[in-house]
């Protein structure tokens, strides 16, 4: 199996090369037009990933001027932009999930995540998923199948040879709340179980008694990458929006957060006889 390519970080990756290579240049952006043809608006887009492809003539130009002339690297660099306009299975799901989540979890090599009010969609079950997307009321049968069709292949990545490290902080509210039925319940409760037996996965319970905490404000997903070039990605999600922080700040704000919110939680093997505790009452 070829190994699992990113759109988003592979064009996220391309823009900071040329932006890098520009800056060491000396020169600015209405001068590399200048010098190319090619429009300031343009030159401003693909430096911040707006444009999804770096047309070949265009990328040849930029390399020229910025007298980049070992073939190898020129040849990744066309490589990177050609990468960029792929799609990946999610691409048959782009209107019922947020696709560049997708795009990114499928290169990262890490995931660290907190819930807060549900069980999290990458240990979801399928009779869970169902029940979450069910609780909006407008949907009909077909939309939810496809909702839930789309969940279960976004968990793939947890399956593959090589997983992604999975740390997961969820709230002890998730772990009690009912969703669907006492046998969804339990039957989710056992996913987790099975899920945290594997090396690549860890499940913190946050009690209640842990009280207020530093993720009290609602959940987020952290995502960190294997290319020291890739910087880490936090993804935030409402009812209506969804957004993605990658500044430095904002990456040392949510690292201490989850940092700190793991210290309150139970430990893994405390969170597996919580589990196993809950599943007893579920199924009594």
């Amino acid at each position: 199996m070829a190994a699992p390519y990113s759109p988003s970080v592979r064009r996220r990756r391309l823009s900071a090369e040329l932006k890098r290579l520009r800056t060491e240049t000396g020169m600015t952006l209405n001068e590399v037009a200048k010098h190319t043809g090619i429009s300031r608006a343009n030159l401003s887009k693909i430096e911040q990933a707006e444009s999804k492809t770096v047309p070949a003539p265009t990328l040849n130009k930029l390399l020229d001027l910025y007298k980049v002339d070992d073939p190898p690297v020129r040849a990744a660099m066309h490589e990177l932009s050609k990468l960029a306009g792929l799609k990946g299975w999610w691409s048959l799901y782009k209107d019922l999930m947020p696709q560049t989540l997708v795009d990114f979890e499928a290169e990262a090599c890490a995931i660290r995540t907190y819930e807060a009010q549900v069980i999290p969609g990458l240990l979801q079950t399928p009779a869970y998923a169902d029940a979450i997307f069910r609780a909006n009321r407008v949907r009909d049968d077909s939309e939810i199948a496809q909702r839930v069709t789309a969940r279960m292949a976004r968990q793939s990545i947890l399956n593959r040879t090589n997983p992604p490290t999975y740390l997961v902080i969820i709230d002890e509210a998730a772990v009690r709340r009912m969703v669907g039925s006492a046998s969804v319940m339990s039957e989710q409760l056992r996913h987790l179980r099975h899920m945290a037996a594997r090396d690549n996965i860890d499940i913190y319970v946050l009690p209640f008694a842990a009280g207020a905490h530093t993720s009290t404000e609602g959940k987020y997903l952290i995502m960190d990458f294997p290319d020291p070039r890739d910087a880490s990605v936090i993804y935030l999600e409402s009812p209506t929006t969804t957004m993605f922080l990658e500044e430095d700040e904002q990456i040392r704000l949510y690292n201490d957060m989850f940092g700190s919110t793991q210290c309150c939680s139970m430990t893994p093997a405390q969170s597996l006889d919580f589990l196993n505790q809950r599943v007893q009452e579920l199924e009594e």
